[in-house]
């Protein structure tokens, strides 16, 4: 006999069926006015992370949502990460609640200020001064040829359409994000560039997902207790002989030493192929043929200051 019960699986599923930890953000776009709308999701996820000529979130939400209907005809928005102090998310709760934007936003009182990625852009949102890390976003409409759907079908929209970029069910939508700029205050920028510790990571508000009829239900970031660092296992690192394996399947010119080799050891294993031609390609711009300790040095402080740089 089973220990779990089955649930049946309804529409909106991560609020009624089940306890789904999400994050929260204020999503900013412009109104058709030149207006702001600030509206609450948590189904904002990473896409595109490696690989790609460019990297993505993807947004989940209602298509006749303002949100929505705003990045039909902007394509632009901003991820605003919000953290967890109860009046603030006692105020995400209340721009989350589906309706007009001018019902909402009378009463918006955050502070606001120009992005990073178009601040003289019209329909460039401006970002929450209180957030401690934002998004600068572009919908990439032409994936599925997502832009052929416009705003203004707040009843719903017909089929047919679209799997996983625009109007994707008649009140639903999905947007691929195309990632303009990652702003980080600079509390939290110094943590990220100069090595993180347990006392350095924001207080972030976790959306359990489900909700009943009366309450969103959250927690609070831990404040007696710190996140905890848990060292990856020994035996989860990729032995000599597995490195080994893959680099000479990389290239059949550029060789490595065991020296150099051994010092990709703790990559895990599903990263080890492109740590290994990051090396590749440098040694080919470099004119070296076998890389060795000293070189795989001065390819991490490369890495290391290119890292700075960003």
């Amino acid at each position: 006999m089973s220990s779990f019960k089955d649930l049946r699986v309804v529409d909106n599923f991560y609020q009624t069926s089940l306890f789904f930890p999400m994050p929260t953000v204020c999503i900013t776009t412009m109104n058709p006015d030149g207006s702001l709308n600030v509206g609450s999701y948590s189904l904002v996820f990473p896409y595109y992370v490696a690989g790609r000529d460019y990297y993505a979130m993807v947004l989940n939400c209602r298509n006749n949502s303002n949100t929505c209907q705003n990045l039909l005809r902007t394509k632009k928005l901003a991820l605003n990460f919000i953290t967890d102090e109860p009046k603030t998310f006692k105020e995400a709760v209340r721009l989350g609640f589906p309706g007009p934007s001018s019902d909402k936003m009378p009463d918006f009182k955050w502070p606001v200020e120009k992005g990073l990625a178009g601040p003289e852009d019209p329909d460039r949102p401006p970002v929450l001064t209180d957030a401690f890390q934002v998004i600068e976003c572009t919908w990439d409409d032409s994936l599925e040829d997502g832009g052929k759907w416009k705003p203004g079908q707040m009843d719903g929209y017909e089929g047919p359409f679209n799997n996983f970029n625009g109007i994707t069910s008649p009140l639903g939508a999905t947007f691929v994000l195309k990632i303009d700029k990652i702003l980080m205050k600079e509390k939290y920028y110094n943590a990220i560039v100069n090595g993180v510790k347990a006392s350095d990571f924001p207080p972030v508000p976790v959306d359990y997902g489900y909700r009943d009829s009366k309450n969103f239900w959250y927690t609070k970031f831990p404040k007696i207790t710190k996140p905890h660092a848990e060292p990856i296992p020994a035996s989860k690192e990729v032995d000599l002989a597995s490195i080994r394996y893959a680099a000479d399947r990389c290239d059949d010119k550029i060789r490595f030493t065991d020296e150099a080799l051994m010092m990709l050891n703790k990559v895990p294993r599903p990263f080890l192929k492109t740590a290994l031609m990051g090396c590749v390609n440098w040694a080919k711009e470099n004119g070296v043929e076998l890389i060795t300790e000293e070189n795989m040095k001065e390819i991490n402080d490369k890495r290391a200051s290119e890292k700075k740089k960003k």
